[in-house]
This record gives structure tokens, C-alpha cells and sequence, in this order.
């Protein structure tokens, strides 16, 4: 048990969902008998759930502020069916689709941003009446019909990277981005660890840091063997790789910038960040836009994905992003969450739904145990907080991103401290 705490740098229980995704991911690889992670299946699953994922991404900036949004599923349902008559009847090519989708989402996440920031009206019921104004507007603009998508535009949604190089019975482009991933996670630990000595911080011992890259790498490697070895014409998929930049800008942009940290202190305390500094109307506005940005990526890749838009794209999908978000240890009173806690509540999602699936369960015992697992896990979070403790996921992402105590110690998003001291030691 002390080298768990080592390795993980705090109470094994504080890292609940990491330790959820891999039991269910090992679960249902016994009680599949190996179907779950096949290379197909993981390509499959990556490809049905990048949508949703990438509304989680921008969901827990919302929730971080304090607010909800509702109105995603709607949204990126009528950016969809927008650009597919777009290209289909203006003759305009794929990439001035997507350029227009992203125009359209930000007018409509301005929209939704004016009445939420400026004339204080709460997000829930401007993007409740946006859910339904949006979702309104994609029956009329659509006319209810399913409007199809050229090849180009479907690569979006369903594409893999192509075979490159000399043949070598994988995909060469999806060894290289795994490698690069390797390299990163080492040369990131490396970097944190020289950073931290340098400031005088205390660091882990060197059997820690050499266990938990091992770990890591390893399970980078494992999925780059899964994704290189599919079948014929499939690797890792174009929505995954799109994900995955979204991951890398977001987490930066969310832990390491100013406009990230005001997002966080409004979230935790919106008038002690007014008397700082921050201006919460236009962190408000920034969110609500940024949202319905993503929103409409999302419905651009599943509609390349599905190769039409539909009078039923986006039923539901906010309620998926909701749940990724709370499941990866966000608050619903806003301040606390990270886009990886996101991503990993997205996975537990994910993966229980295709591992039922997988095993035949019916679709209505299927949404009995995501709303118990929701449940389940809102409760330990809520139950951990009410101890003193922090996040969950927010806890791990903190312990893994530097070393634990000492001076020097770049302060994390979710710490318990006042916005106050954030932003003055911040700035």
C-alpha cells in the first residue's frame, strides 16, 4: 500500500475512476473472451465516442464557470444539417463546410454567450430555450429529410490516417504519433522533475517516477499496437487525432493560462474574481461561445461519420457530455474539474456501453446501470469533498503534474485556496 501512495502520491482512493476504466476494461475483455480490446472493436469505439468526447471537452469549461449548457445536442444538429446543404446545394468543397460550421457554432454560441453574460439571464434556461430553438431550426432548415455528405466530407468523421513509408504490417503514421507520445510523456517527466529541483520543491524518489513512465508508456505502446493493427484500410481514426490536438490546446489552455484561471475562479467564487480583476462577464461570454464551437465540430464528425445529417442527429448528446463531465470529478457547484477527468469520464462511459453491448445486454438495462454508475460516482466525489478532499481526477491530474509539496509549487486549478491568492500568485 506505501508504494501505491508513492507511485500515486496520495490515498489510492482519490483515484477511483482510473481505477474504474481499467476494471471495466478488463471486466469485459474476460467476460467478452478478448473481444473488447481487438483492434477493430478499439477503433470502432474510439470512432463512435469522439463526438461526445469533444463536447465533454467543452462542457467541463462550462461547468467549471458555474453554468450548464443544454442546448449542444440541438446545436450541433443544426450546424450539421446547415453545412451539409451547404455543400450539397452551393457546390461549395468540404473544407469551406467545415470553416462555415465553425462560423455558425461560434454566431450561435455568441448568441447564447450575450444573454447569459450580459443580460444575466442563468445558461440553464437560455440553452434550455436554445435546445429548443436549435433543434426546431433543424427540422425546418432540413425539412425533417436526410441530407448526405460527399466522400471528402465523410473522411471527417471517418477517416484513418493513410499508409505511409515501406511496408511493415502496421501503419507507419500511427507508430510514429505513439512514439512521439512516448517521447512527450518522458521528456514532459523529465523537464517537471529538473523544473522542481531547480526550485528547490521536493521531488519523488527516482523508482517512482521510472514506474509510473513504465505505466504510462506502456499502456501508449499497447494502444498504438491496438490502433496499427487493424484491418486492411483502418488505423487511428481522423476523429481520434482531432481529439486528441483538442486534448493537448485545451489542457494547456485550461491549467497553464490566464484566461484558464479565471475561468476557474469564477467558477469557484465570481464575485471575490470581480474584486481581483477578472471580468466574468466576458469569461461567461468566452465559455458559451467556446462551447457551441465544439458543439458544432462534433456534429460536423458525426455526420461525416453517419455520411448524412438527420432530423435526429444530437438526441441526447448533451446528457452523454454531462455525464462524462460529473463522472470525471467535476463539482456542480463549478471550480473544480479538468479536461482529462473529462476524457476519462467519457472513456468509463464509452466502454461500458460497448462492453454491454458486447455481451447483448438490452438497451433498457443498459441505461439503468450508466444512471447508477452516474450516480455512483457523482457520490464518492460529493462524499470525498464533504471529508476535506479534493477531486478525484483533479487530485490525480495535480499529483501526476508535479511534485507533491514544497516551495516553488506551481498551484493547481483545483486546490483549496481563495481566488484571491490564485490570481495574485498567478500574476
Amino acid at each position: 500500500m506505501n508504494a501505491l501512495k508513492k507511485l500515486f502520491g496520495g490515498n489510492t482512493r482519490q483515484f477511483g475512476m482510473i481505477f474504474a476504466l481499467v476494471a471495466l476494461i478488463v471486466f469485459f475483455q474476460i467476460t467478452t473472451e478478448g473481444r473488447t480490446l481487438t483492434p477493430g472493436n478499439v477503433i470502432n469505439l474510439f470512432n463512435g465516442n469522439s463526438y461526445i468526447l469533444i463536447l465533454a471537452i467543452g462542457m467541463v469549461l462550462v461547468i467549471i464557470a458555474g453554468h450548464i449548457d443544454l442546448s449542444v445536442g440541438s446545436v450541433a444538429a443544426f450546424v450539421g444539417v446547415t453545412v451539409a446543404l451547404a455543400i450539397r446545394d452551393w457546390g461549395i468543397p468540404w473544407y469551406a463546410g467545415v470553416l462555415l460550421g465553425l462560423l455558425l457554432g461560434a454566431l450561435i454560441g455568441a448568441w447564447q454567450g450575450l444573454w447569459t453574460a450580459y443580460v444575466g439571464i442563468p445558461a440553464f434556461i437560455v440553452t434550455l430555450a436554445g435546445m429548443l430553438l436549435f433543434r426546431g431550426f433543424n427540422q425546418f432548415v432540413g425539412k425533417s429529410n436526410t441530407i448526405p455528405v460527399p466522400n471528402d466530407f465523410q473522411y471527417l468523421g471517418s477517416g484513418y490516417l493513410p499508409e505511409v513509408g515501406p511496408s511493415t504490417g502496421y501503419n507507419n503514421l500511427t507508430l510514429l504519433i505513439g512514439l512521439a507520445a512516448v517521447a512527450f510523456v518522458i521528456f514532459s517527466e523529465i523537464r517537471r522533475r529538473r523544473t522542481a529541483k531547480v526550485l528547490g520543491a521536493e521531488v519523488a524518489e527516482t523508482w517512482v517516477v521510472v514506474l509510473k513512465l513504465v505505466l504510462v508508456c506502456a499502456a501508449i505502446l499497447y494502444a498504438t499496437y491496438l490502433f496499427a493493427t487493424g484491418r486492411p484500410g483502418t488505423s487511428f481514426p481522423i476523429p481520434g487525432l482531432i481529439l486528441a490536438v483538442l486534448v493537448l490546446i485545451y489542457g494547456f489552455v485550461s491549467s497553464k493560462t490566464v484566461v484558464g484561471r479565471h475561468i476557474y475562479a469564477v467558477g469557484g467564487n465570481r464575485h471575490a474574481a470581480e474584486l481581483s480583476g477578472v471580468q466574468s462577464k466576458k469569461v461567461n461570454f468566452l465559455v458559451m461561445m467556446n462551447m457551441s464551437i465544439l458543439a458544432g465540430l462534433a456534429g460536423m464528425i458525426f455526420v461525416g461519420r453517419s455520411t448524412a445529417s438527420g432530423p435526429f442527429d444530437g438526441v441526447g448528446w448533451e446528457l452523454d457530455a454531462i455525464a462524462a463531465v460529473f463522472i470525471g470529478g467535476a463539482a456542480v457547484t463549478g471550480g473544480v474539474g479538468t479536461v482529462i477527468g473529462s476524457i476519462i469520464g467519457g472513456l468509463v462511459m464509452a466502454v461500458l456501453n460497448n462492453g454491454l453491448q458486447l455481451l447483448g445486454v438490452g438497451a433498457d438495462l443498459t441505461q439503468i446501470i450508466k444512471g447508477l454508475v452516474l450516480l455512483i460516482a457523482v457520490a464518492f466525489d460529493v462524499y470525498n469533498k464533504s471529508q476535506g478532499k479534493r477531486s478525484i481526477i483533479g487530485l490525480m491530474m495535480n499529483n501526476f503534474n508535479r511534485p507533491a509539496g514544497g516551495p516553488g509549487t506551481p498551484l493547481q486549478p483545483d486546490e483549496t485556496t481563495s481566488t484571491k491568492e490564485t490570481i495574485a500568485r498567478e500574476a
